[in-house]
């Protein structure tokens, strides 16, 4: 691994002293590409440990995962021990938290796994502060809490660098770009949206990551480190919502895209929750059987964009195959018992008798 770390300084000193112009759009991207290809190699290197430390091997459980991430000390342990039943040691000093604490939180019939890891510091994502460990948790999460408190507010941009470098994606969309390789052919870019640098720059990236063959199709328009991106196997895009702990001790601004609560306090606690079920985007769904009454006696988790097809087969592949229609009431039915075809998208509220 120093070995590779050594080349990625190697290029980023080369790149460091390369003027930037169309002439030098395609060696750009190249590196670029290269340094990324580089920091795929390390992520997966088995010597890199990468989530295999003891205690950082998590199974997922309930309806979804959210992780408790930000510096030393930012009260993680405080909150989860607030909202759900995990037994977190709290103390008032850096690293408390050695291991991966899980934590069961319900919510609106939800059960959301929350996960308090150790506290991120600068070169976390070269393994500092045990880092590796923490960014992999991370990764397998469905939202991410990052968090701090009053006195460091800087901490969010320094965590934010951090999960930069480590490939995680915060708030992002992945970008509409379609990668299809073949065995011949040669490469062809399809874009009808002019972009702001040469397509063949993107024949230079795709070089670097080993696809000479195929075609790669860009929907909208993008960035040179998007197309990046969308080469690179580490890149995961991740929701995450900014909290601010020991906002009672707060004195001054309060900015409106940052969310305030005082664990030790429980203030803003339901707030949270509330905000977290947003971001998660789950909806809760109904299932009649087949001789009841419609009711609200079976509540399911799904997430939004789900179709009952989706409800179908998380019942059981046998039931999925043997079911054609359902009928429903409540949210999304013109009238009681409408028949629905499967394609059909589940709403909030909604109750569902599959036939």
């Amino acid at each position: 691994m120093v070995d590779i770390t050594k080349q990625i300084e190697e290029i980023e000193a080369v790149l460091r002293k390369t003027p930037h112009h169309k002439a030098t759009n395609g060696f750009i991207g190249a590196m670029r590409a290269k340094i990324s290809r580089l920091k795929d190699k390390m992520e997966w290197s088995p010597s890199t440990g990468s989530g295999s430390s003891s205690g950082y091997s998590v199974k997922k459980q309930g309806d979804a995962t959210l992780v408790l991430i930000g510096p030393p000390s930012a009260g993680k342990s405080t909150l989860i021990n607030c909202i759900t039943n995990a037994e977190s040691k709290v103390a008032a000093y850096a690293f408390t938290t050695v291991s991966v604490i899980p934590g069961m939180l319900k919510y609106r019939e939800a059960y959301i796994q929350i996960l308090d890891v150790p506290g991120l510091i600068e070169g976390a994502s070269i393994g500092k502060g045990r880092g590796k460990e923490v960014l992999s948790v991370a990764r397998g999460s469905d939202l991410l809490v990052i968090m701090t408190d009053p006195e460091r507010l800087k901490f969010f941009d320094q965590i934010l660098l951090e999960l930069e470098k480590a490939g995680i994606r915060i708030n992002k969309k992945k970008p509409n770009v379609r990668i299809e390789k073949e065995i011949s052919g040669g490469l062809t870019i399809i874009s009808n949206i002019k972009q702001d640098f040469e397509l063949k720059t993107i024949k230079e990236i795709a070089k670097e990551f080993g696809v000479k063959n195929g075609r790669i199709v860009l929907k909208e328009k993008v960035t040179m480190d998007q197309i990046i991106d969308s080469f690179s196997q580490r890149i995961v895009y991740k929701n995450a919502i900014f909290v601010v702990n020991k906002s009672d001790t707060l004195i001054g601004d309060r900015y409106d895209d940052l969310i305030y609560i005082s664990a030790s306090k429980k203030e803003g606690i339901e707030e949270f929750k509330e905000i977290v079920w947003q971001k998660l985007k789950l909806i809760t769904i109904y299932l009649v059987e087949k001789n009841d009454k419609p009711s609200q006696k079976n509540p399911v988790i799904r997430q939004e964009n789900d179709t009952l097809i989706d409800v179908a087969k998380s019942i059981g592949t046998e039931f999925y195959q043997s079911t054609t229609l359902a009928k429903i009431w409540g949210n999304g039915a013109k009238f009681d018992g409408q028949e629905m075809a499967l394609s059909t998208k589940v709403i909030d509220g909604m109750q569902i008798r599959f036939i």
